[in-house]
């Protein structure tokens, strides 16, 4: 363990998470998510899911910093408690998809039998819908879309562009798909 490891106040700074100190959780993510990806990556096996795991921890870390209680276990065994929790979870929840390059030739045959002419969102018939609903994104979110799905960039492409985690990328990039698919609905 390092010097600034064994200095390092978990407890204080969850103390801090829970009044709302961005910069506490920062400072935790800094210190503790390589660890938590490498313990999360052994689970999951998938780095991508891996990240995703860990964006979503950091998020329930701050979200419930305040009911962490030091008379049952350490801050930190708390934190990568809560963390190895939801990596079982999504283990055990997880509905696995197959690889789209097993059925690239089958999806190909199916997109030349293909009949349909027609569009079957109109989203022609209100155009506003669709740029309030991108109104309703926060910007950064909203940009890591327009990235993604205009500008064609991979997720790691824009994570380095935007100077954000990967996993947090991903993230926001589905949670703005599902957001735009309600408010679009």
């Amino acid at each position: 363990m390092s010097s600034y490891e064994s200095s390092f106040d978990y407890e204080a700074t969850l103390h801090a998470c829970a009044r709302g100190e961005r910069q506490a959780l920062q400072r935790l993510y800094e210190q503790e998510s390589p660890r938590l990806l490498g313990v999360v990556l052994r689970l999951v096996r998938d780095k991508g899911m891996a990240e995703d795991i860990v964006h979503d921890a950091f998020i329930k870390i701050w979200t419930r910093a305040a009911s962490f209680d030091q008379t049952r276990g350490s801050a930190r065994g708390w934190i990568f408690s809560l963390t190895r929790h939801l990596a079982l979870n999504v283990l055990r929840d997880k509905t696995w998809e197959v690889s789209g390059d097993d059925d690239l030739e089958q999806s190909e045959a199916t997109l030349e039998g293909w009949q349909e002419t027609t569009d079957s969102f109109d989203w022609r018939a209100n155009p506003g819908r669709v740029q309030h609903c991108l109104e309703q994104l926060e910007p950064v979110r909203r940009n890591c879309v327009f990235h993604a799905y205009v500008d064609g960039y991979t997720h790691q492409e824009i994570a380095q562009k935007i100077g954000a985690p990967l996993g947090t990328v991903k993230a926001w990039i589905k949670r703005s798909l599902n957001a735009l698919r309600e408010c679009i609905g």
